[in-house]
């Protein structure tokens, strides 16, 4: 299997698998990420997603280049593709947070698959870039809509343009990551991070996801008289009154999911 998917303890885990490649995404395995971010979106016992490729020299490379299968030009720009890159890069019905544990290379699509996470954690020996343009390709499945509304646009077209990779240290500076660390560290804060993200109410998380998601160019008023399922869920629900409970008893609190 190209990718590896668990569940454990309110975690899902999603792995490309394919080191060898240096986790480039052919069309079976885009169809395996597809399936499994449609599996998580009808759980209710995932509360965090970590993604991430198997060993130590890249996250993903994109696209598979060398595959003849994977569609070209034209055709593959008007083949259906709602989620862009990797089922995730233009996600918008996924509400659960998801961090990208980047472990190495995240380029073209493997970029565009990090920029359509919810935080970033990278070791120092990534790096990152859309280089399309210079193989006389576009990052078509996200990266050209998405990069220039993460960081500021001078930086955003000075990737796009010259298919530049940006080190880990300089992501970080520039607003794409959340944290770099040692290589040696990689799995412990990526932990920590997903610590924190359970400590929240799971609906909480999720609504605040879809806010954030759904109503970013719209002004404050009229995104703020939006009445989003996800909301309303975590306003009306049991855990938002054992959150207050919890508080008032000194304890932590023990949230159920609803």
């Amino acid at each position: 299997m190209s990718v590896i998917y668990e569940v454990k303890e309110h975690v899902a885990r999603v792995t490309i698998d394919r080191p060898d490649v240096l986790n480039a995404v052919d069309l079976p395995t885009e169809a395996e990420l597809i399936r499994i971010w449609d599996d998580i979106e009808r759980r209710d016992d995932v509360r965090v997603v970590v993604l991430t490729g198997a060993g130590e020299r890249s996250f993903s490379a994109g696209a598979d280049l060398k595959n003849t299968s994977n569609l070209k030009g034209v055709e593959y720009w008007a083949a259906s593709r709602p989620g862009g890159f990797g089922g995730i890069a233009l996600r918008d019905t996924l509400n659960v947070p998801v961090i990208a544990r980047v472990n190495g290379f995240a380029l073209g699509g493997g970029f565009e698959m990090v920029l359509g996470c919810d935080l970033v954690v990278a070791c120092e020996e990534a790096s990152f870039g859309l280089p399309e343009p210079l193989v006389g390709r576009l990052p078509l499945d996200g990266g050209m809509l998405l990069l220039q509304r993460q960081i500021p646009y001078r930086q955003a077209m000075g990737m796009m343009l010259t298919g530049q990779r940006v080190k880990a240290r300089l992501a970080l500076e520039m607003g794409l990551v959340n944290e770099v660390v040692p290589r040696v560290e990689l799995d412990t804060a990526v932990e920590r991070w997903v610590q924190q993200l359970l400590a929240c109410a799971p609906l909480s998380l999720r609504a605040i996801k879809q806010v954030v998601r759904q109503t970013g160019q719209l002004s404050p008023a009229q995104a703020h008289g939006m009445r989003l399922p996800a909301l309303v869920a975590a306003l009306q629900s049991e855990d938002s009154n054992e959150g207050v409970l919890a508080f008032q008893q000194k304890r932590k609190p023990r949230w159920q999911g609803r």
